[in-house]
């Protein structure tokens, strides 16, 4: 967690940040609603006069006064809770927005942020927990109104009678006492809950966007059953939740409604009695019925604060989560060349590498993982206290580089790429890169992607380049690739969606592309692709995290058996 001068942020600075930020709002839409709850206690209060003072009394004159001011009454009512509710949503939705694009940042920083959370989770917390925390002003706008609403009833009541006020004025307290008691229980049953769905539909993200590789490999029953497990248990969490809100609701309306049968009672004995008049009894009786909504009210807010707690707990795990890169320095690379000296990370194990100023390198990992963690570290998106040893580029550590000059030299194009919504050109184009599509289009071979379509390419590509088959995703993700013209690029298996004949032209495209007229470009294809691996300069064969050959790849192809059976199969 990241500390700030005020500590580190919780739920609880989240909540108290939000009242801060849409604090004239709510005091607008607060008083709103204390006006209408102060004539909506009223009402009885007025229907009672009526009665003593017009209907007793026979006064024609004052029927009509009394009958107009009601309606007043009742118009007052009326549009004070208008306004409120409308100025409390629209605050509610602007912290809602404000929240979500502030994790939308969080989580999309170029520093990347260091969570346990899953995409689908990461989803949840920017969309749901984000809403739900924003109703914090509703609460607290409601328990305002609901206060004032007991306030003015006692009052009124004591007015009447002290003993009835007063059973109002000590009664309400208790139960709130005994209901807070409840609170801590449901913030952790909806904390959990909430969760447990949260991870659920992380689950439910990642199988869906890997349904074909499940596929490939026929898991998709045991993804299913995974996915079916994680759901029952997310089911049960929430059958928890409403269970222990059941509760909680059938006790306070319970004891909500005793409370207001015995004020009615006793106000009936004591009309009996003479103490209190006619007037005063139907008084009595209406804010006894009435008494039962604000109770009510009161007695759910504890609930909501509950899912609203649990939402801003979740909110503070992102947004207080710390960066996963460091700031960097301000150095700038002179040269291209690269050098990865006694790297640790996951699978590697001590891992030496160097590529020169303008070398087209080739690295063939005979264990998969070995590949995935070489382009990892490379892209520069991991922290540099997540892995042991160093990479310089151009002889300047990559951790004293500023980022956006880690992003200006260095560019990973990871095995698995996603395309956005839009077309070709601006997929190709979507990193800022060089305008001369031609060049582009030959050297990824993506020029008849282009050409069989009608628009071009201006033709429109769905998200995560649904519309597009494979081969063609993997196409156009190349070409977006090499549009940047960066010094340094890492290209991670780039043709597994092709045949071998387009794998020929692509590699002999990259070769000319980058290696071609221009000199100092740098170059790294971890692949085992045989077509690729024959325009490198050189091929570094790793194994077990370390690279334990290197040469050509004709004399590999001639010598290496391992690098037979695993590039010539």
């Amino acid at each position: 967690m990241s500390v700030s001068p005020e500590g580190p942020l919780t739920g609880g600075s989240i909540l108290r940040r939000s009242l801060q930020r849409q604090k004239a709002r709510m005091i607008i839409s607060s008083l709103f609603f204390c006006v209408h709850q102060f004539c909506e206690t009223m009402v009885p209060v007025a229907i009672g006069l009526i009665v003593g003072r017009a209907i007793d009394t026979g006064d024609g004159t004052a029927m009509i006064v009394s009958l107009v001011g009601l309606a007043a009454l009742f118009v007052v009512l009326s549009y004070a809770y208008r306004f409120g509710a409308r100025i409390i949503v629209v605050a509610i939705e602007r912290e809602a927005h404000l929240m979500r694009v502030e994790v939308a940042g969080r989580v999309l920083h170029p520093r990347g942020v260091r969570t346990d959370l899953v995409s689908g989770e990461l989803l949840s917390v920017s969309t749901s927990d984000a809403e739900k925390t924003s109703w914090i002003l509703d609460v607290v706008a409601r328990t305002v109104a609901a206060t004032t609403a007991v306030v003015v009833c006692a009052v009124a009541l004591l007015v009447i009678d002290i003993p009835l006020g007063l059973a109002v004025l000590v009664g309400t307290p208790v139960i709130m006492y005994l209901l807070q008691r409840a609170a801590p229980l449901l913030t952790r049953a909806a904390t959990e809950q909430q969760s447990t769905v949260a991870r659920v539909s992380g689950m439910a993200t990642d199988l869906v966007s890997g349904v074909r590789p499940l596929r490939g490999i026929g898991a998709e029953d045991a993804a299913a059953a995974r996915f079916f497990a994680s759901s029952r248990t997310a089911l049960t969490a929430t059958m928890k939740m409403a269970k222990a809100n059941s509760v909680y609701l059938g006790f306070s309306t319970t004891v909500s409604a005793l409370l207001s049968v015995g004020i009615a009672g006793a106000a009936g004995l004591f009309a009996l009695q003479g103490r209190i008049s006619v007037g005063e009894l139907i008084t009595v009786v209406g804010l006894s019925q009435f008494i039962i909504e604000p109770l009510t009210t009161m007695s759910r807010l504890p609930g909501v604060a509950a899912v609203v707690r649990g939402s801003a707990d979740r909110l503070a795990l992102v947004l207080g989560a710390d960066h996963v890169l460091a700031e960097g320095g301000s150095q700038v690379p002179t040269a291209t060349d690269i050098t990865v000296k006694g790297i640790t990370y996951r699978s590697l194990d001590g891992l030496d590498l160097t590529a020169a100023p303008g070398e087209l390198l080739g690295v063939v990992s005979l264990r998969a993982q070995d590949g995935e963690a070489l382009a990892a570290v490379l892209s520069g998106q991991i922290g540099s206290d997540d892995y042991l040893g160093s990479v310089t580029i151009g002889g300047v550590a990559i951790d004293e580089l500023g980022l956006a000059e880690v992003r200006r030299t260095v560019l990973v194009e990871p095995h698995n790429t996603d395309l956005f919504a839009g077309t070709l050109r601006t997929n190709i184009a979507a990193r800022g890169g060089s305008e001369d599509f031609d060049r582009i289009l030959a050297a990824s071979a993506a020029t008849d992607v282009v050409e069989m379509h009608e628009n071009g390419l201006d033709h429109a590509v769905t998200d995560r380049g649904a519309s597009l088959s494979g081969g063609q995703r993997q196409r156009v993700a190349l070409a977006r690739a090499l549009s940047v013209s960066a010094p340094v690029l890492v290209l991670h298996d780039p043709t597994t969606a092709v045949d071998a004949v387009t794998e020929h032209a692509i590699a002999a495209g990259i070769r000319e592309l980058r290696h071609g007229v221009e000199d100092g470009q740098t170059t790294v294809l971890i692949t085992t692709s045989p077509a690729l691996l024959a325009v490198t300069h050189r091929v570094l064969v790793v194994d077990g995290g370390r690279v334990v050959a290197e040469g050509s790849h004709h004399d590999l192809a001639v010598d290496d058996e391992r690098y037979k059976e695993t590039v010539l199969r």
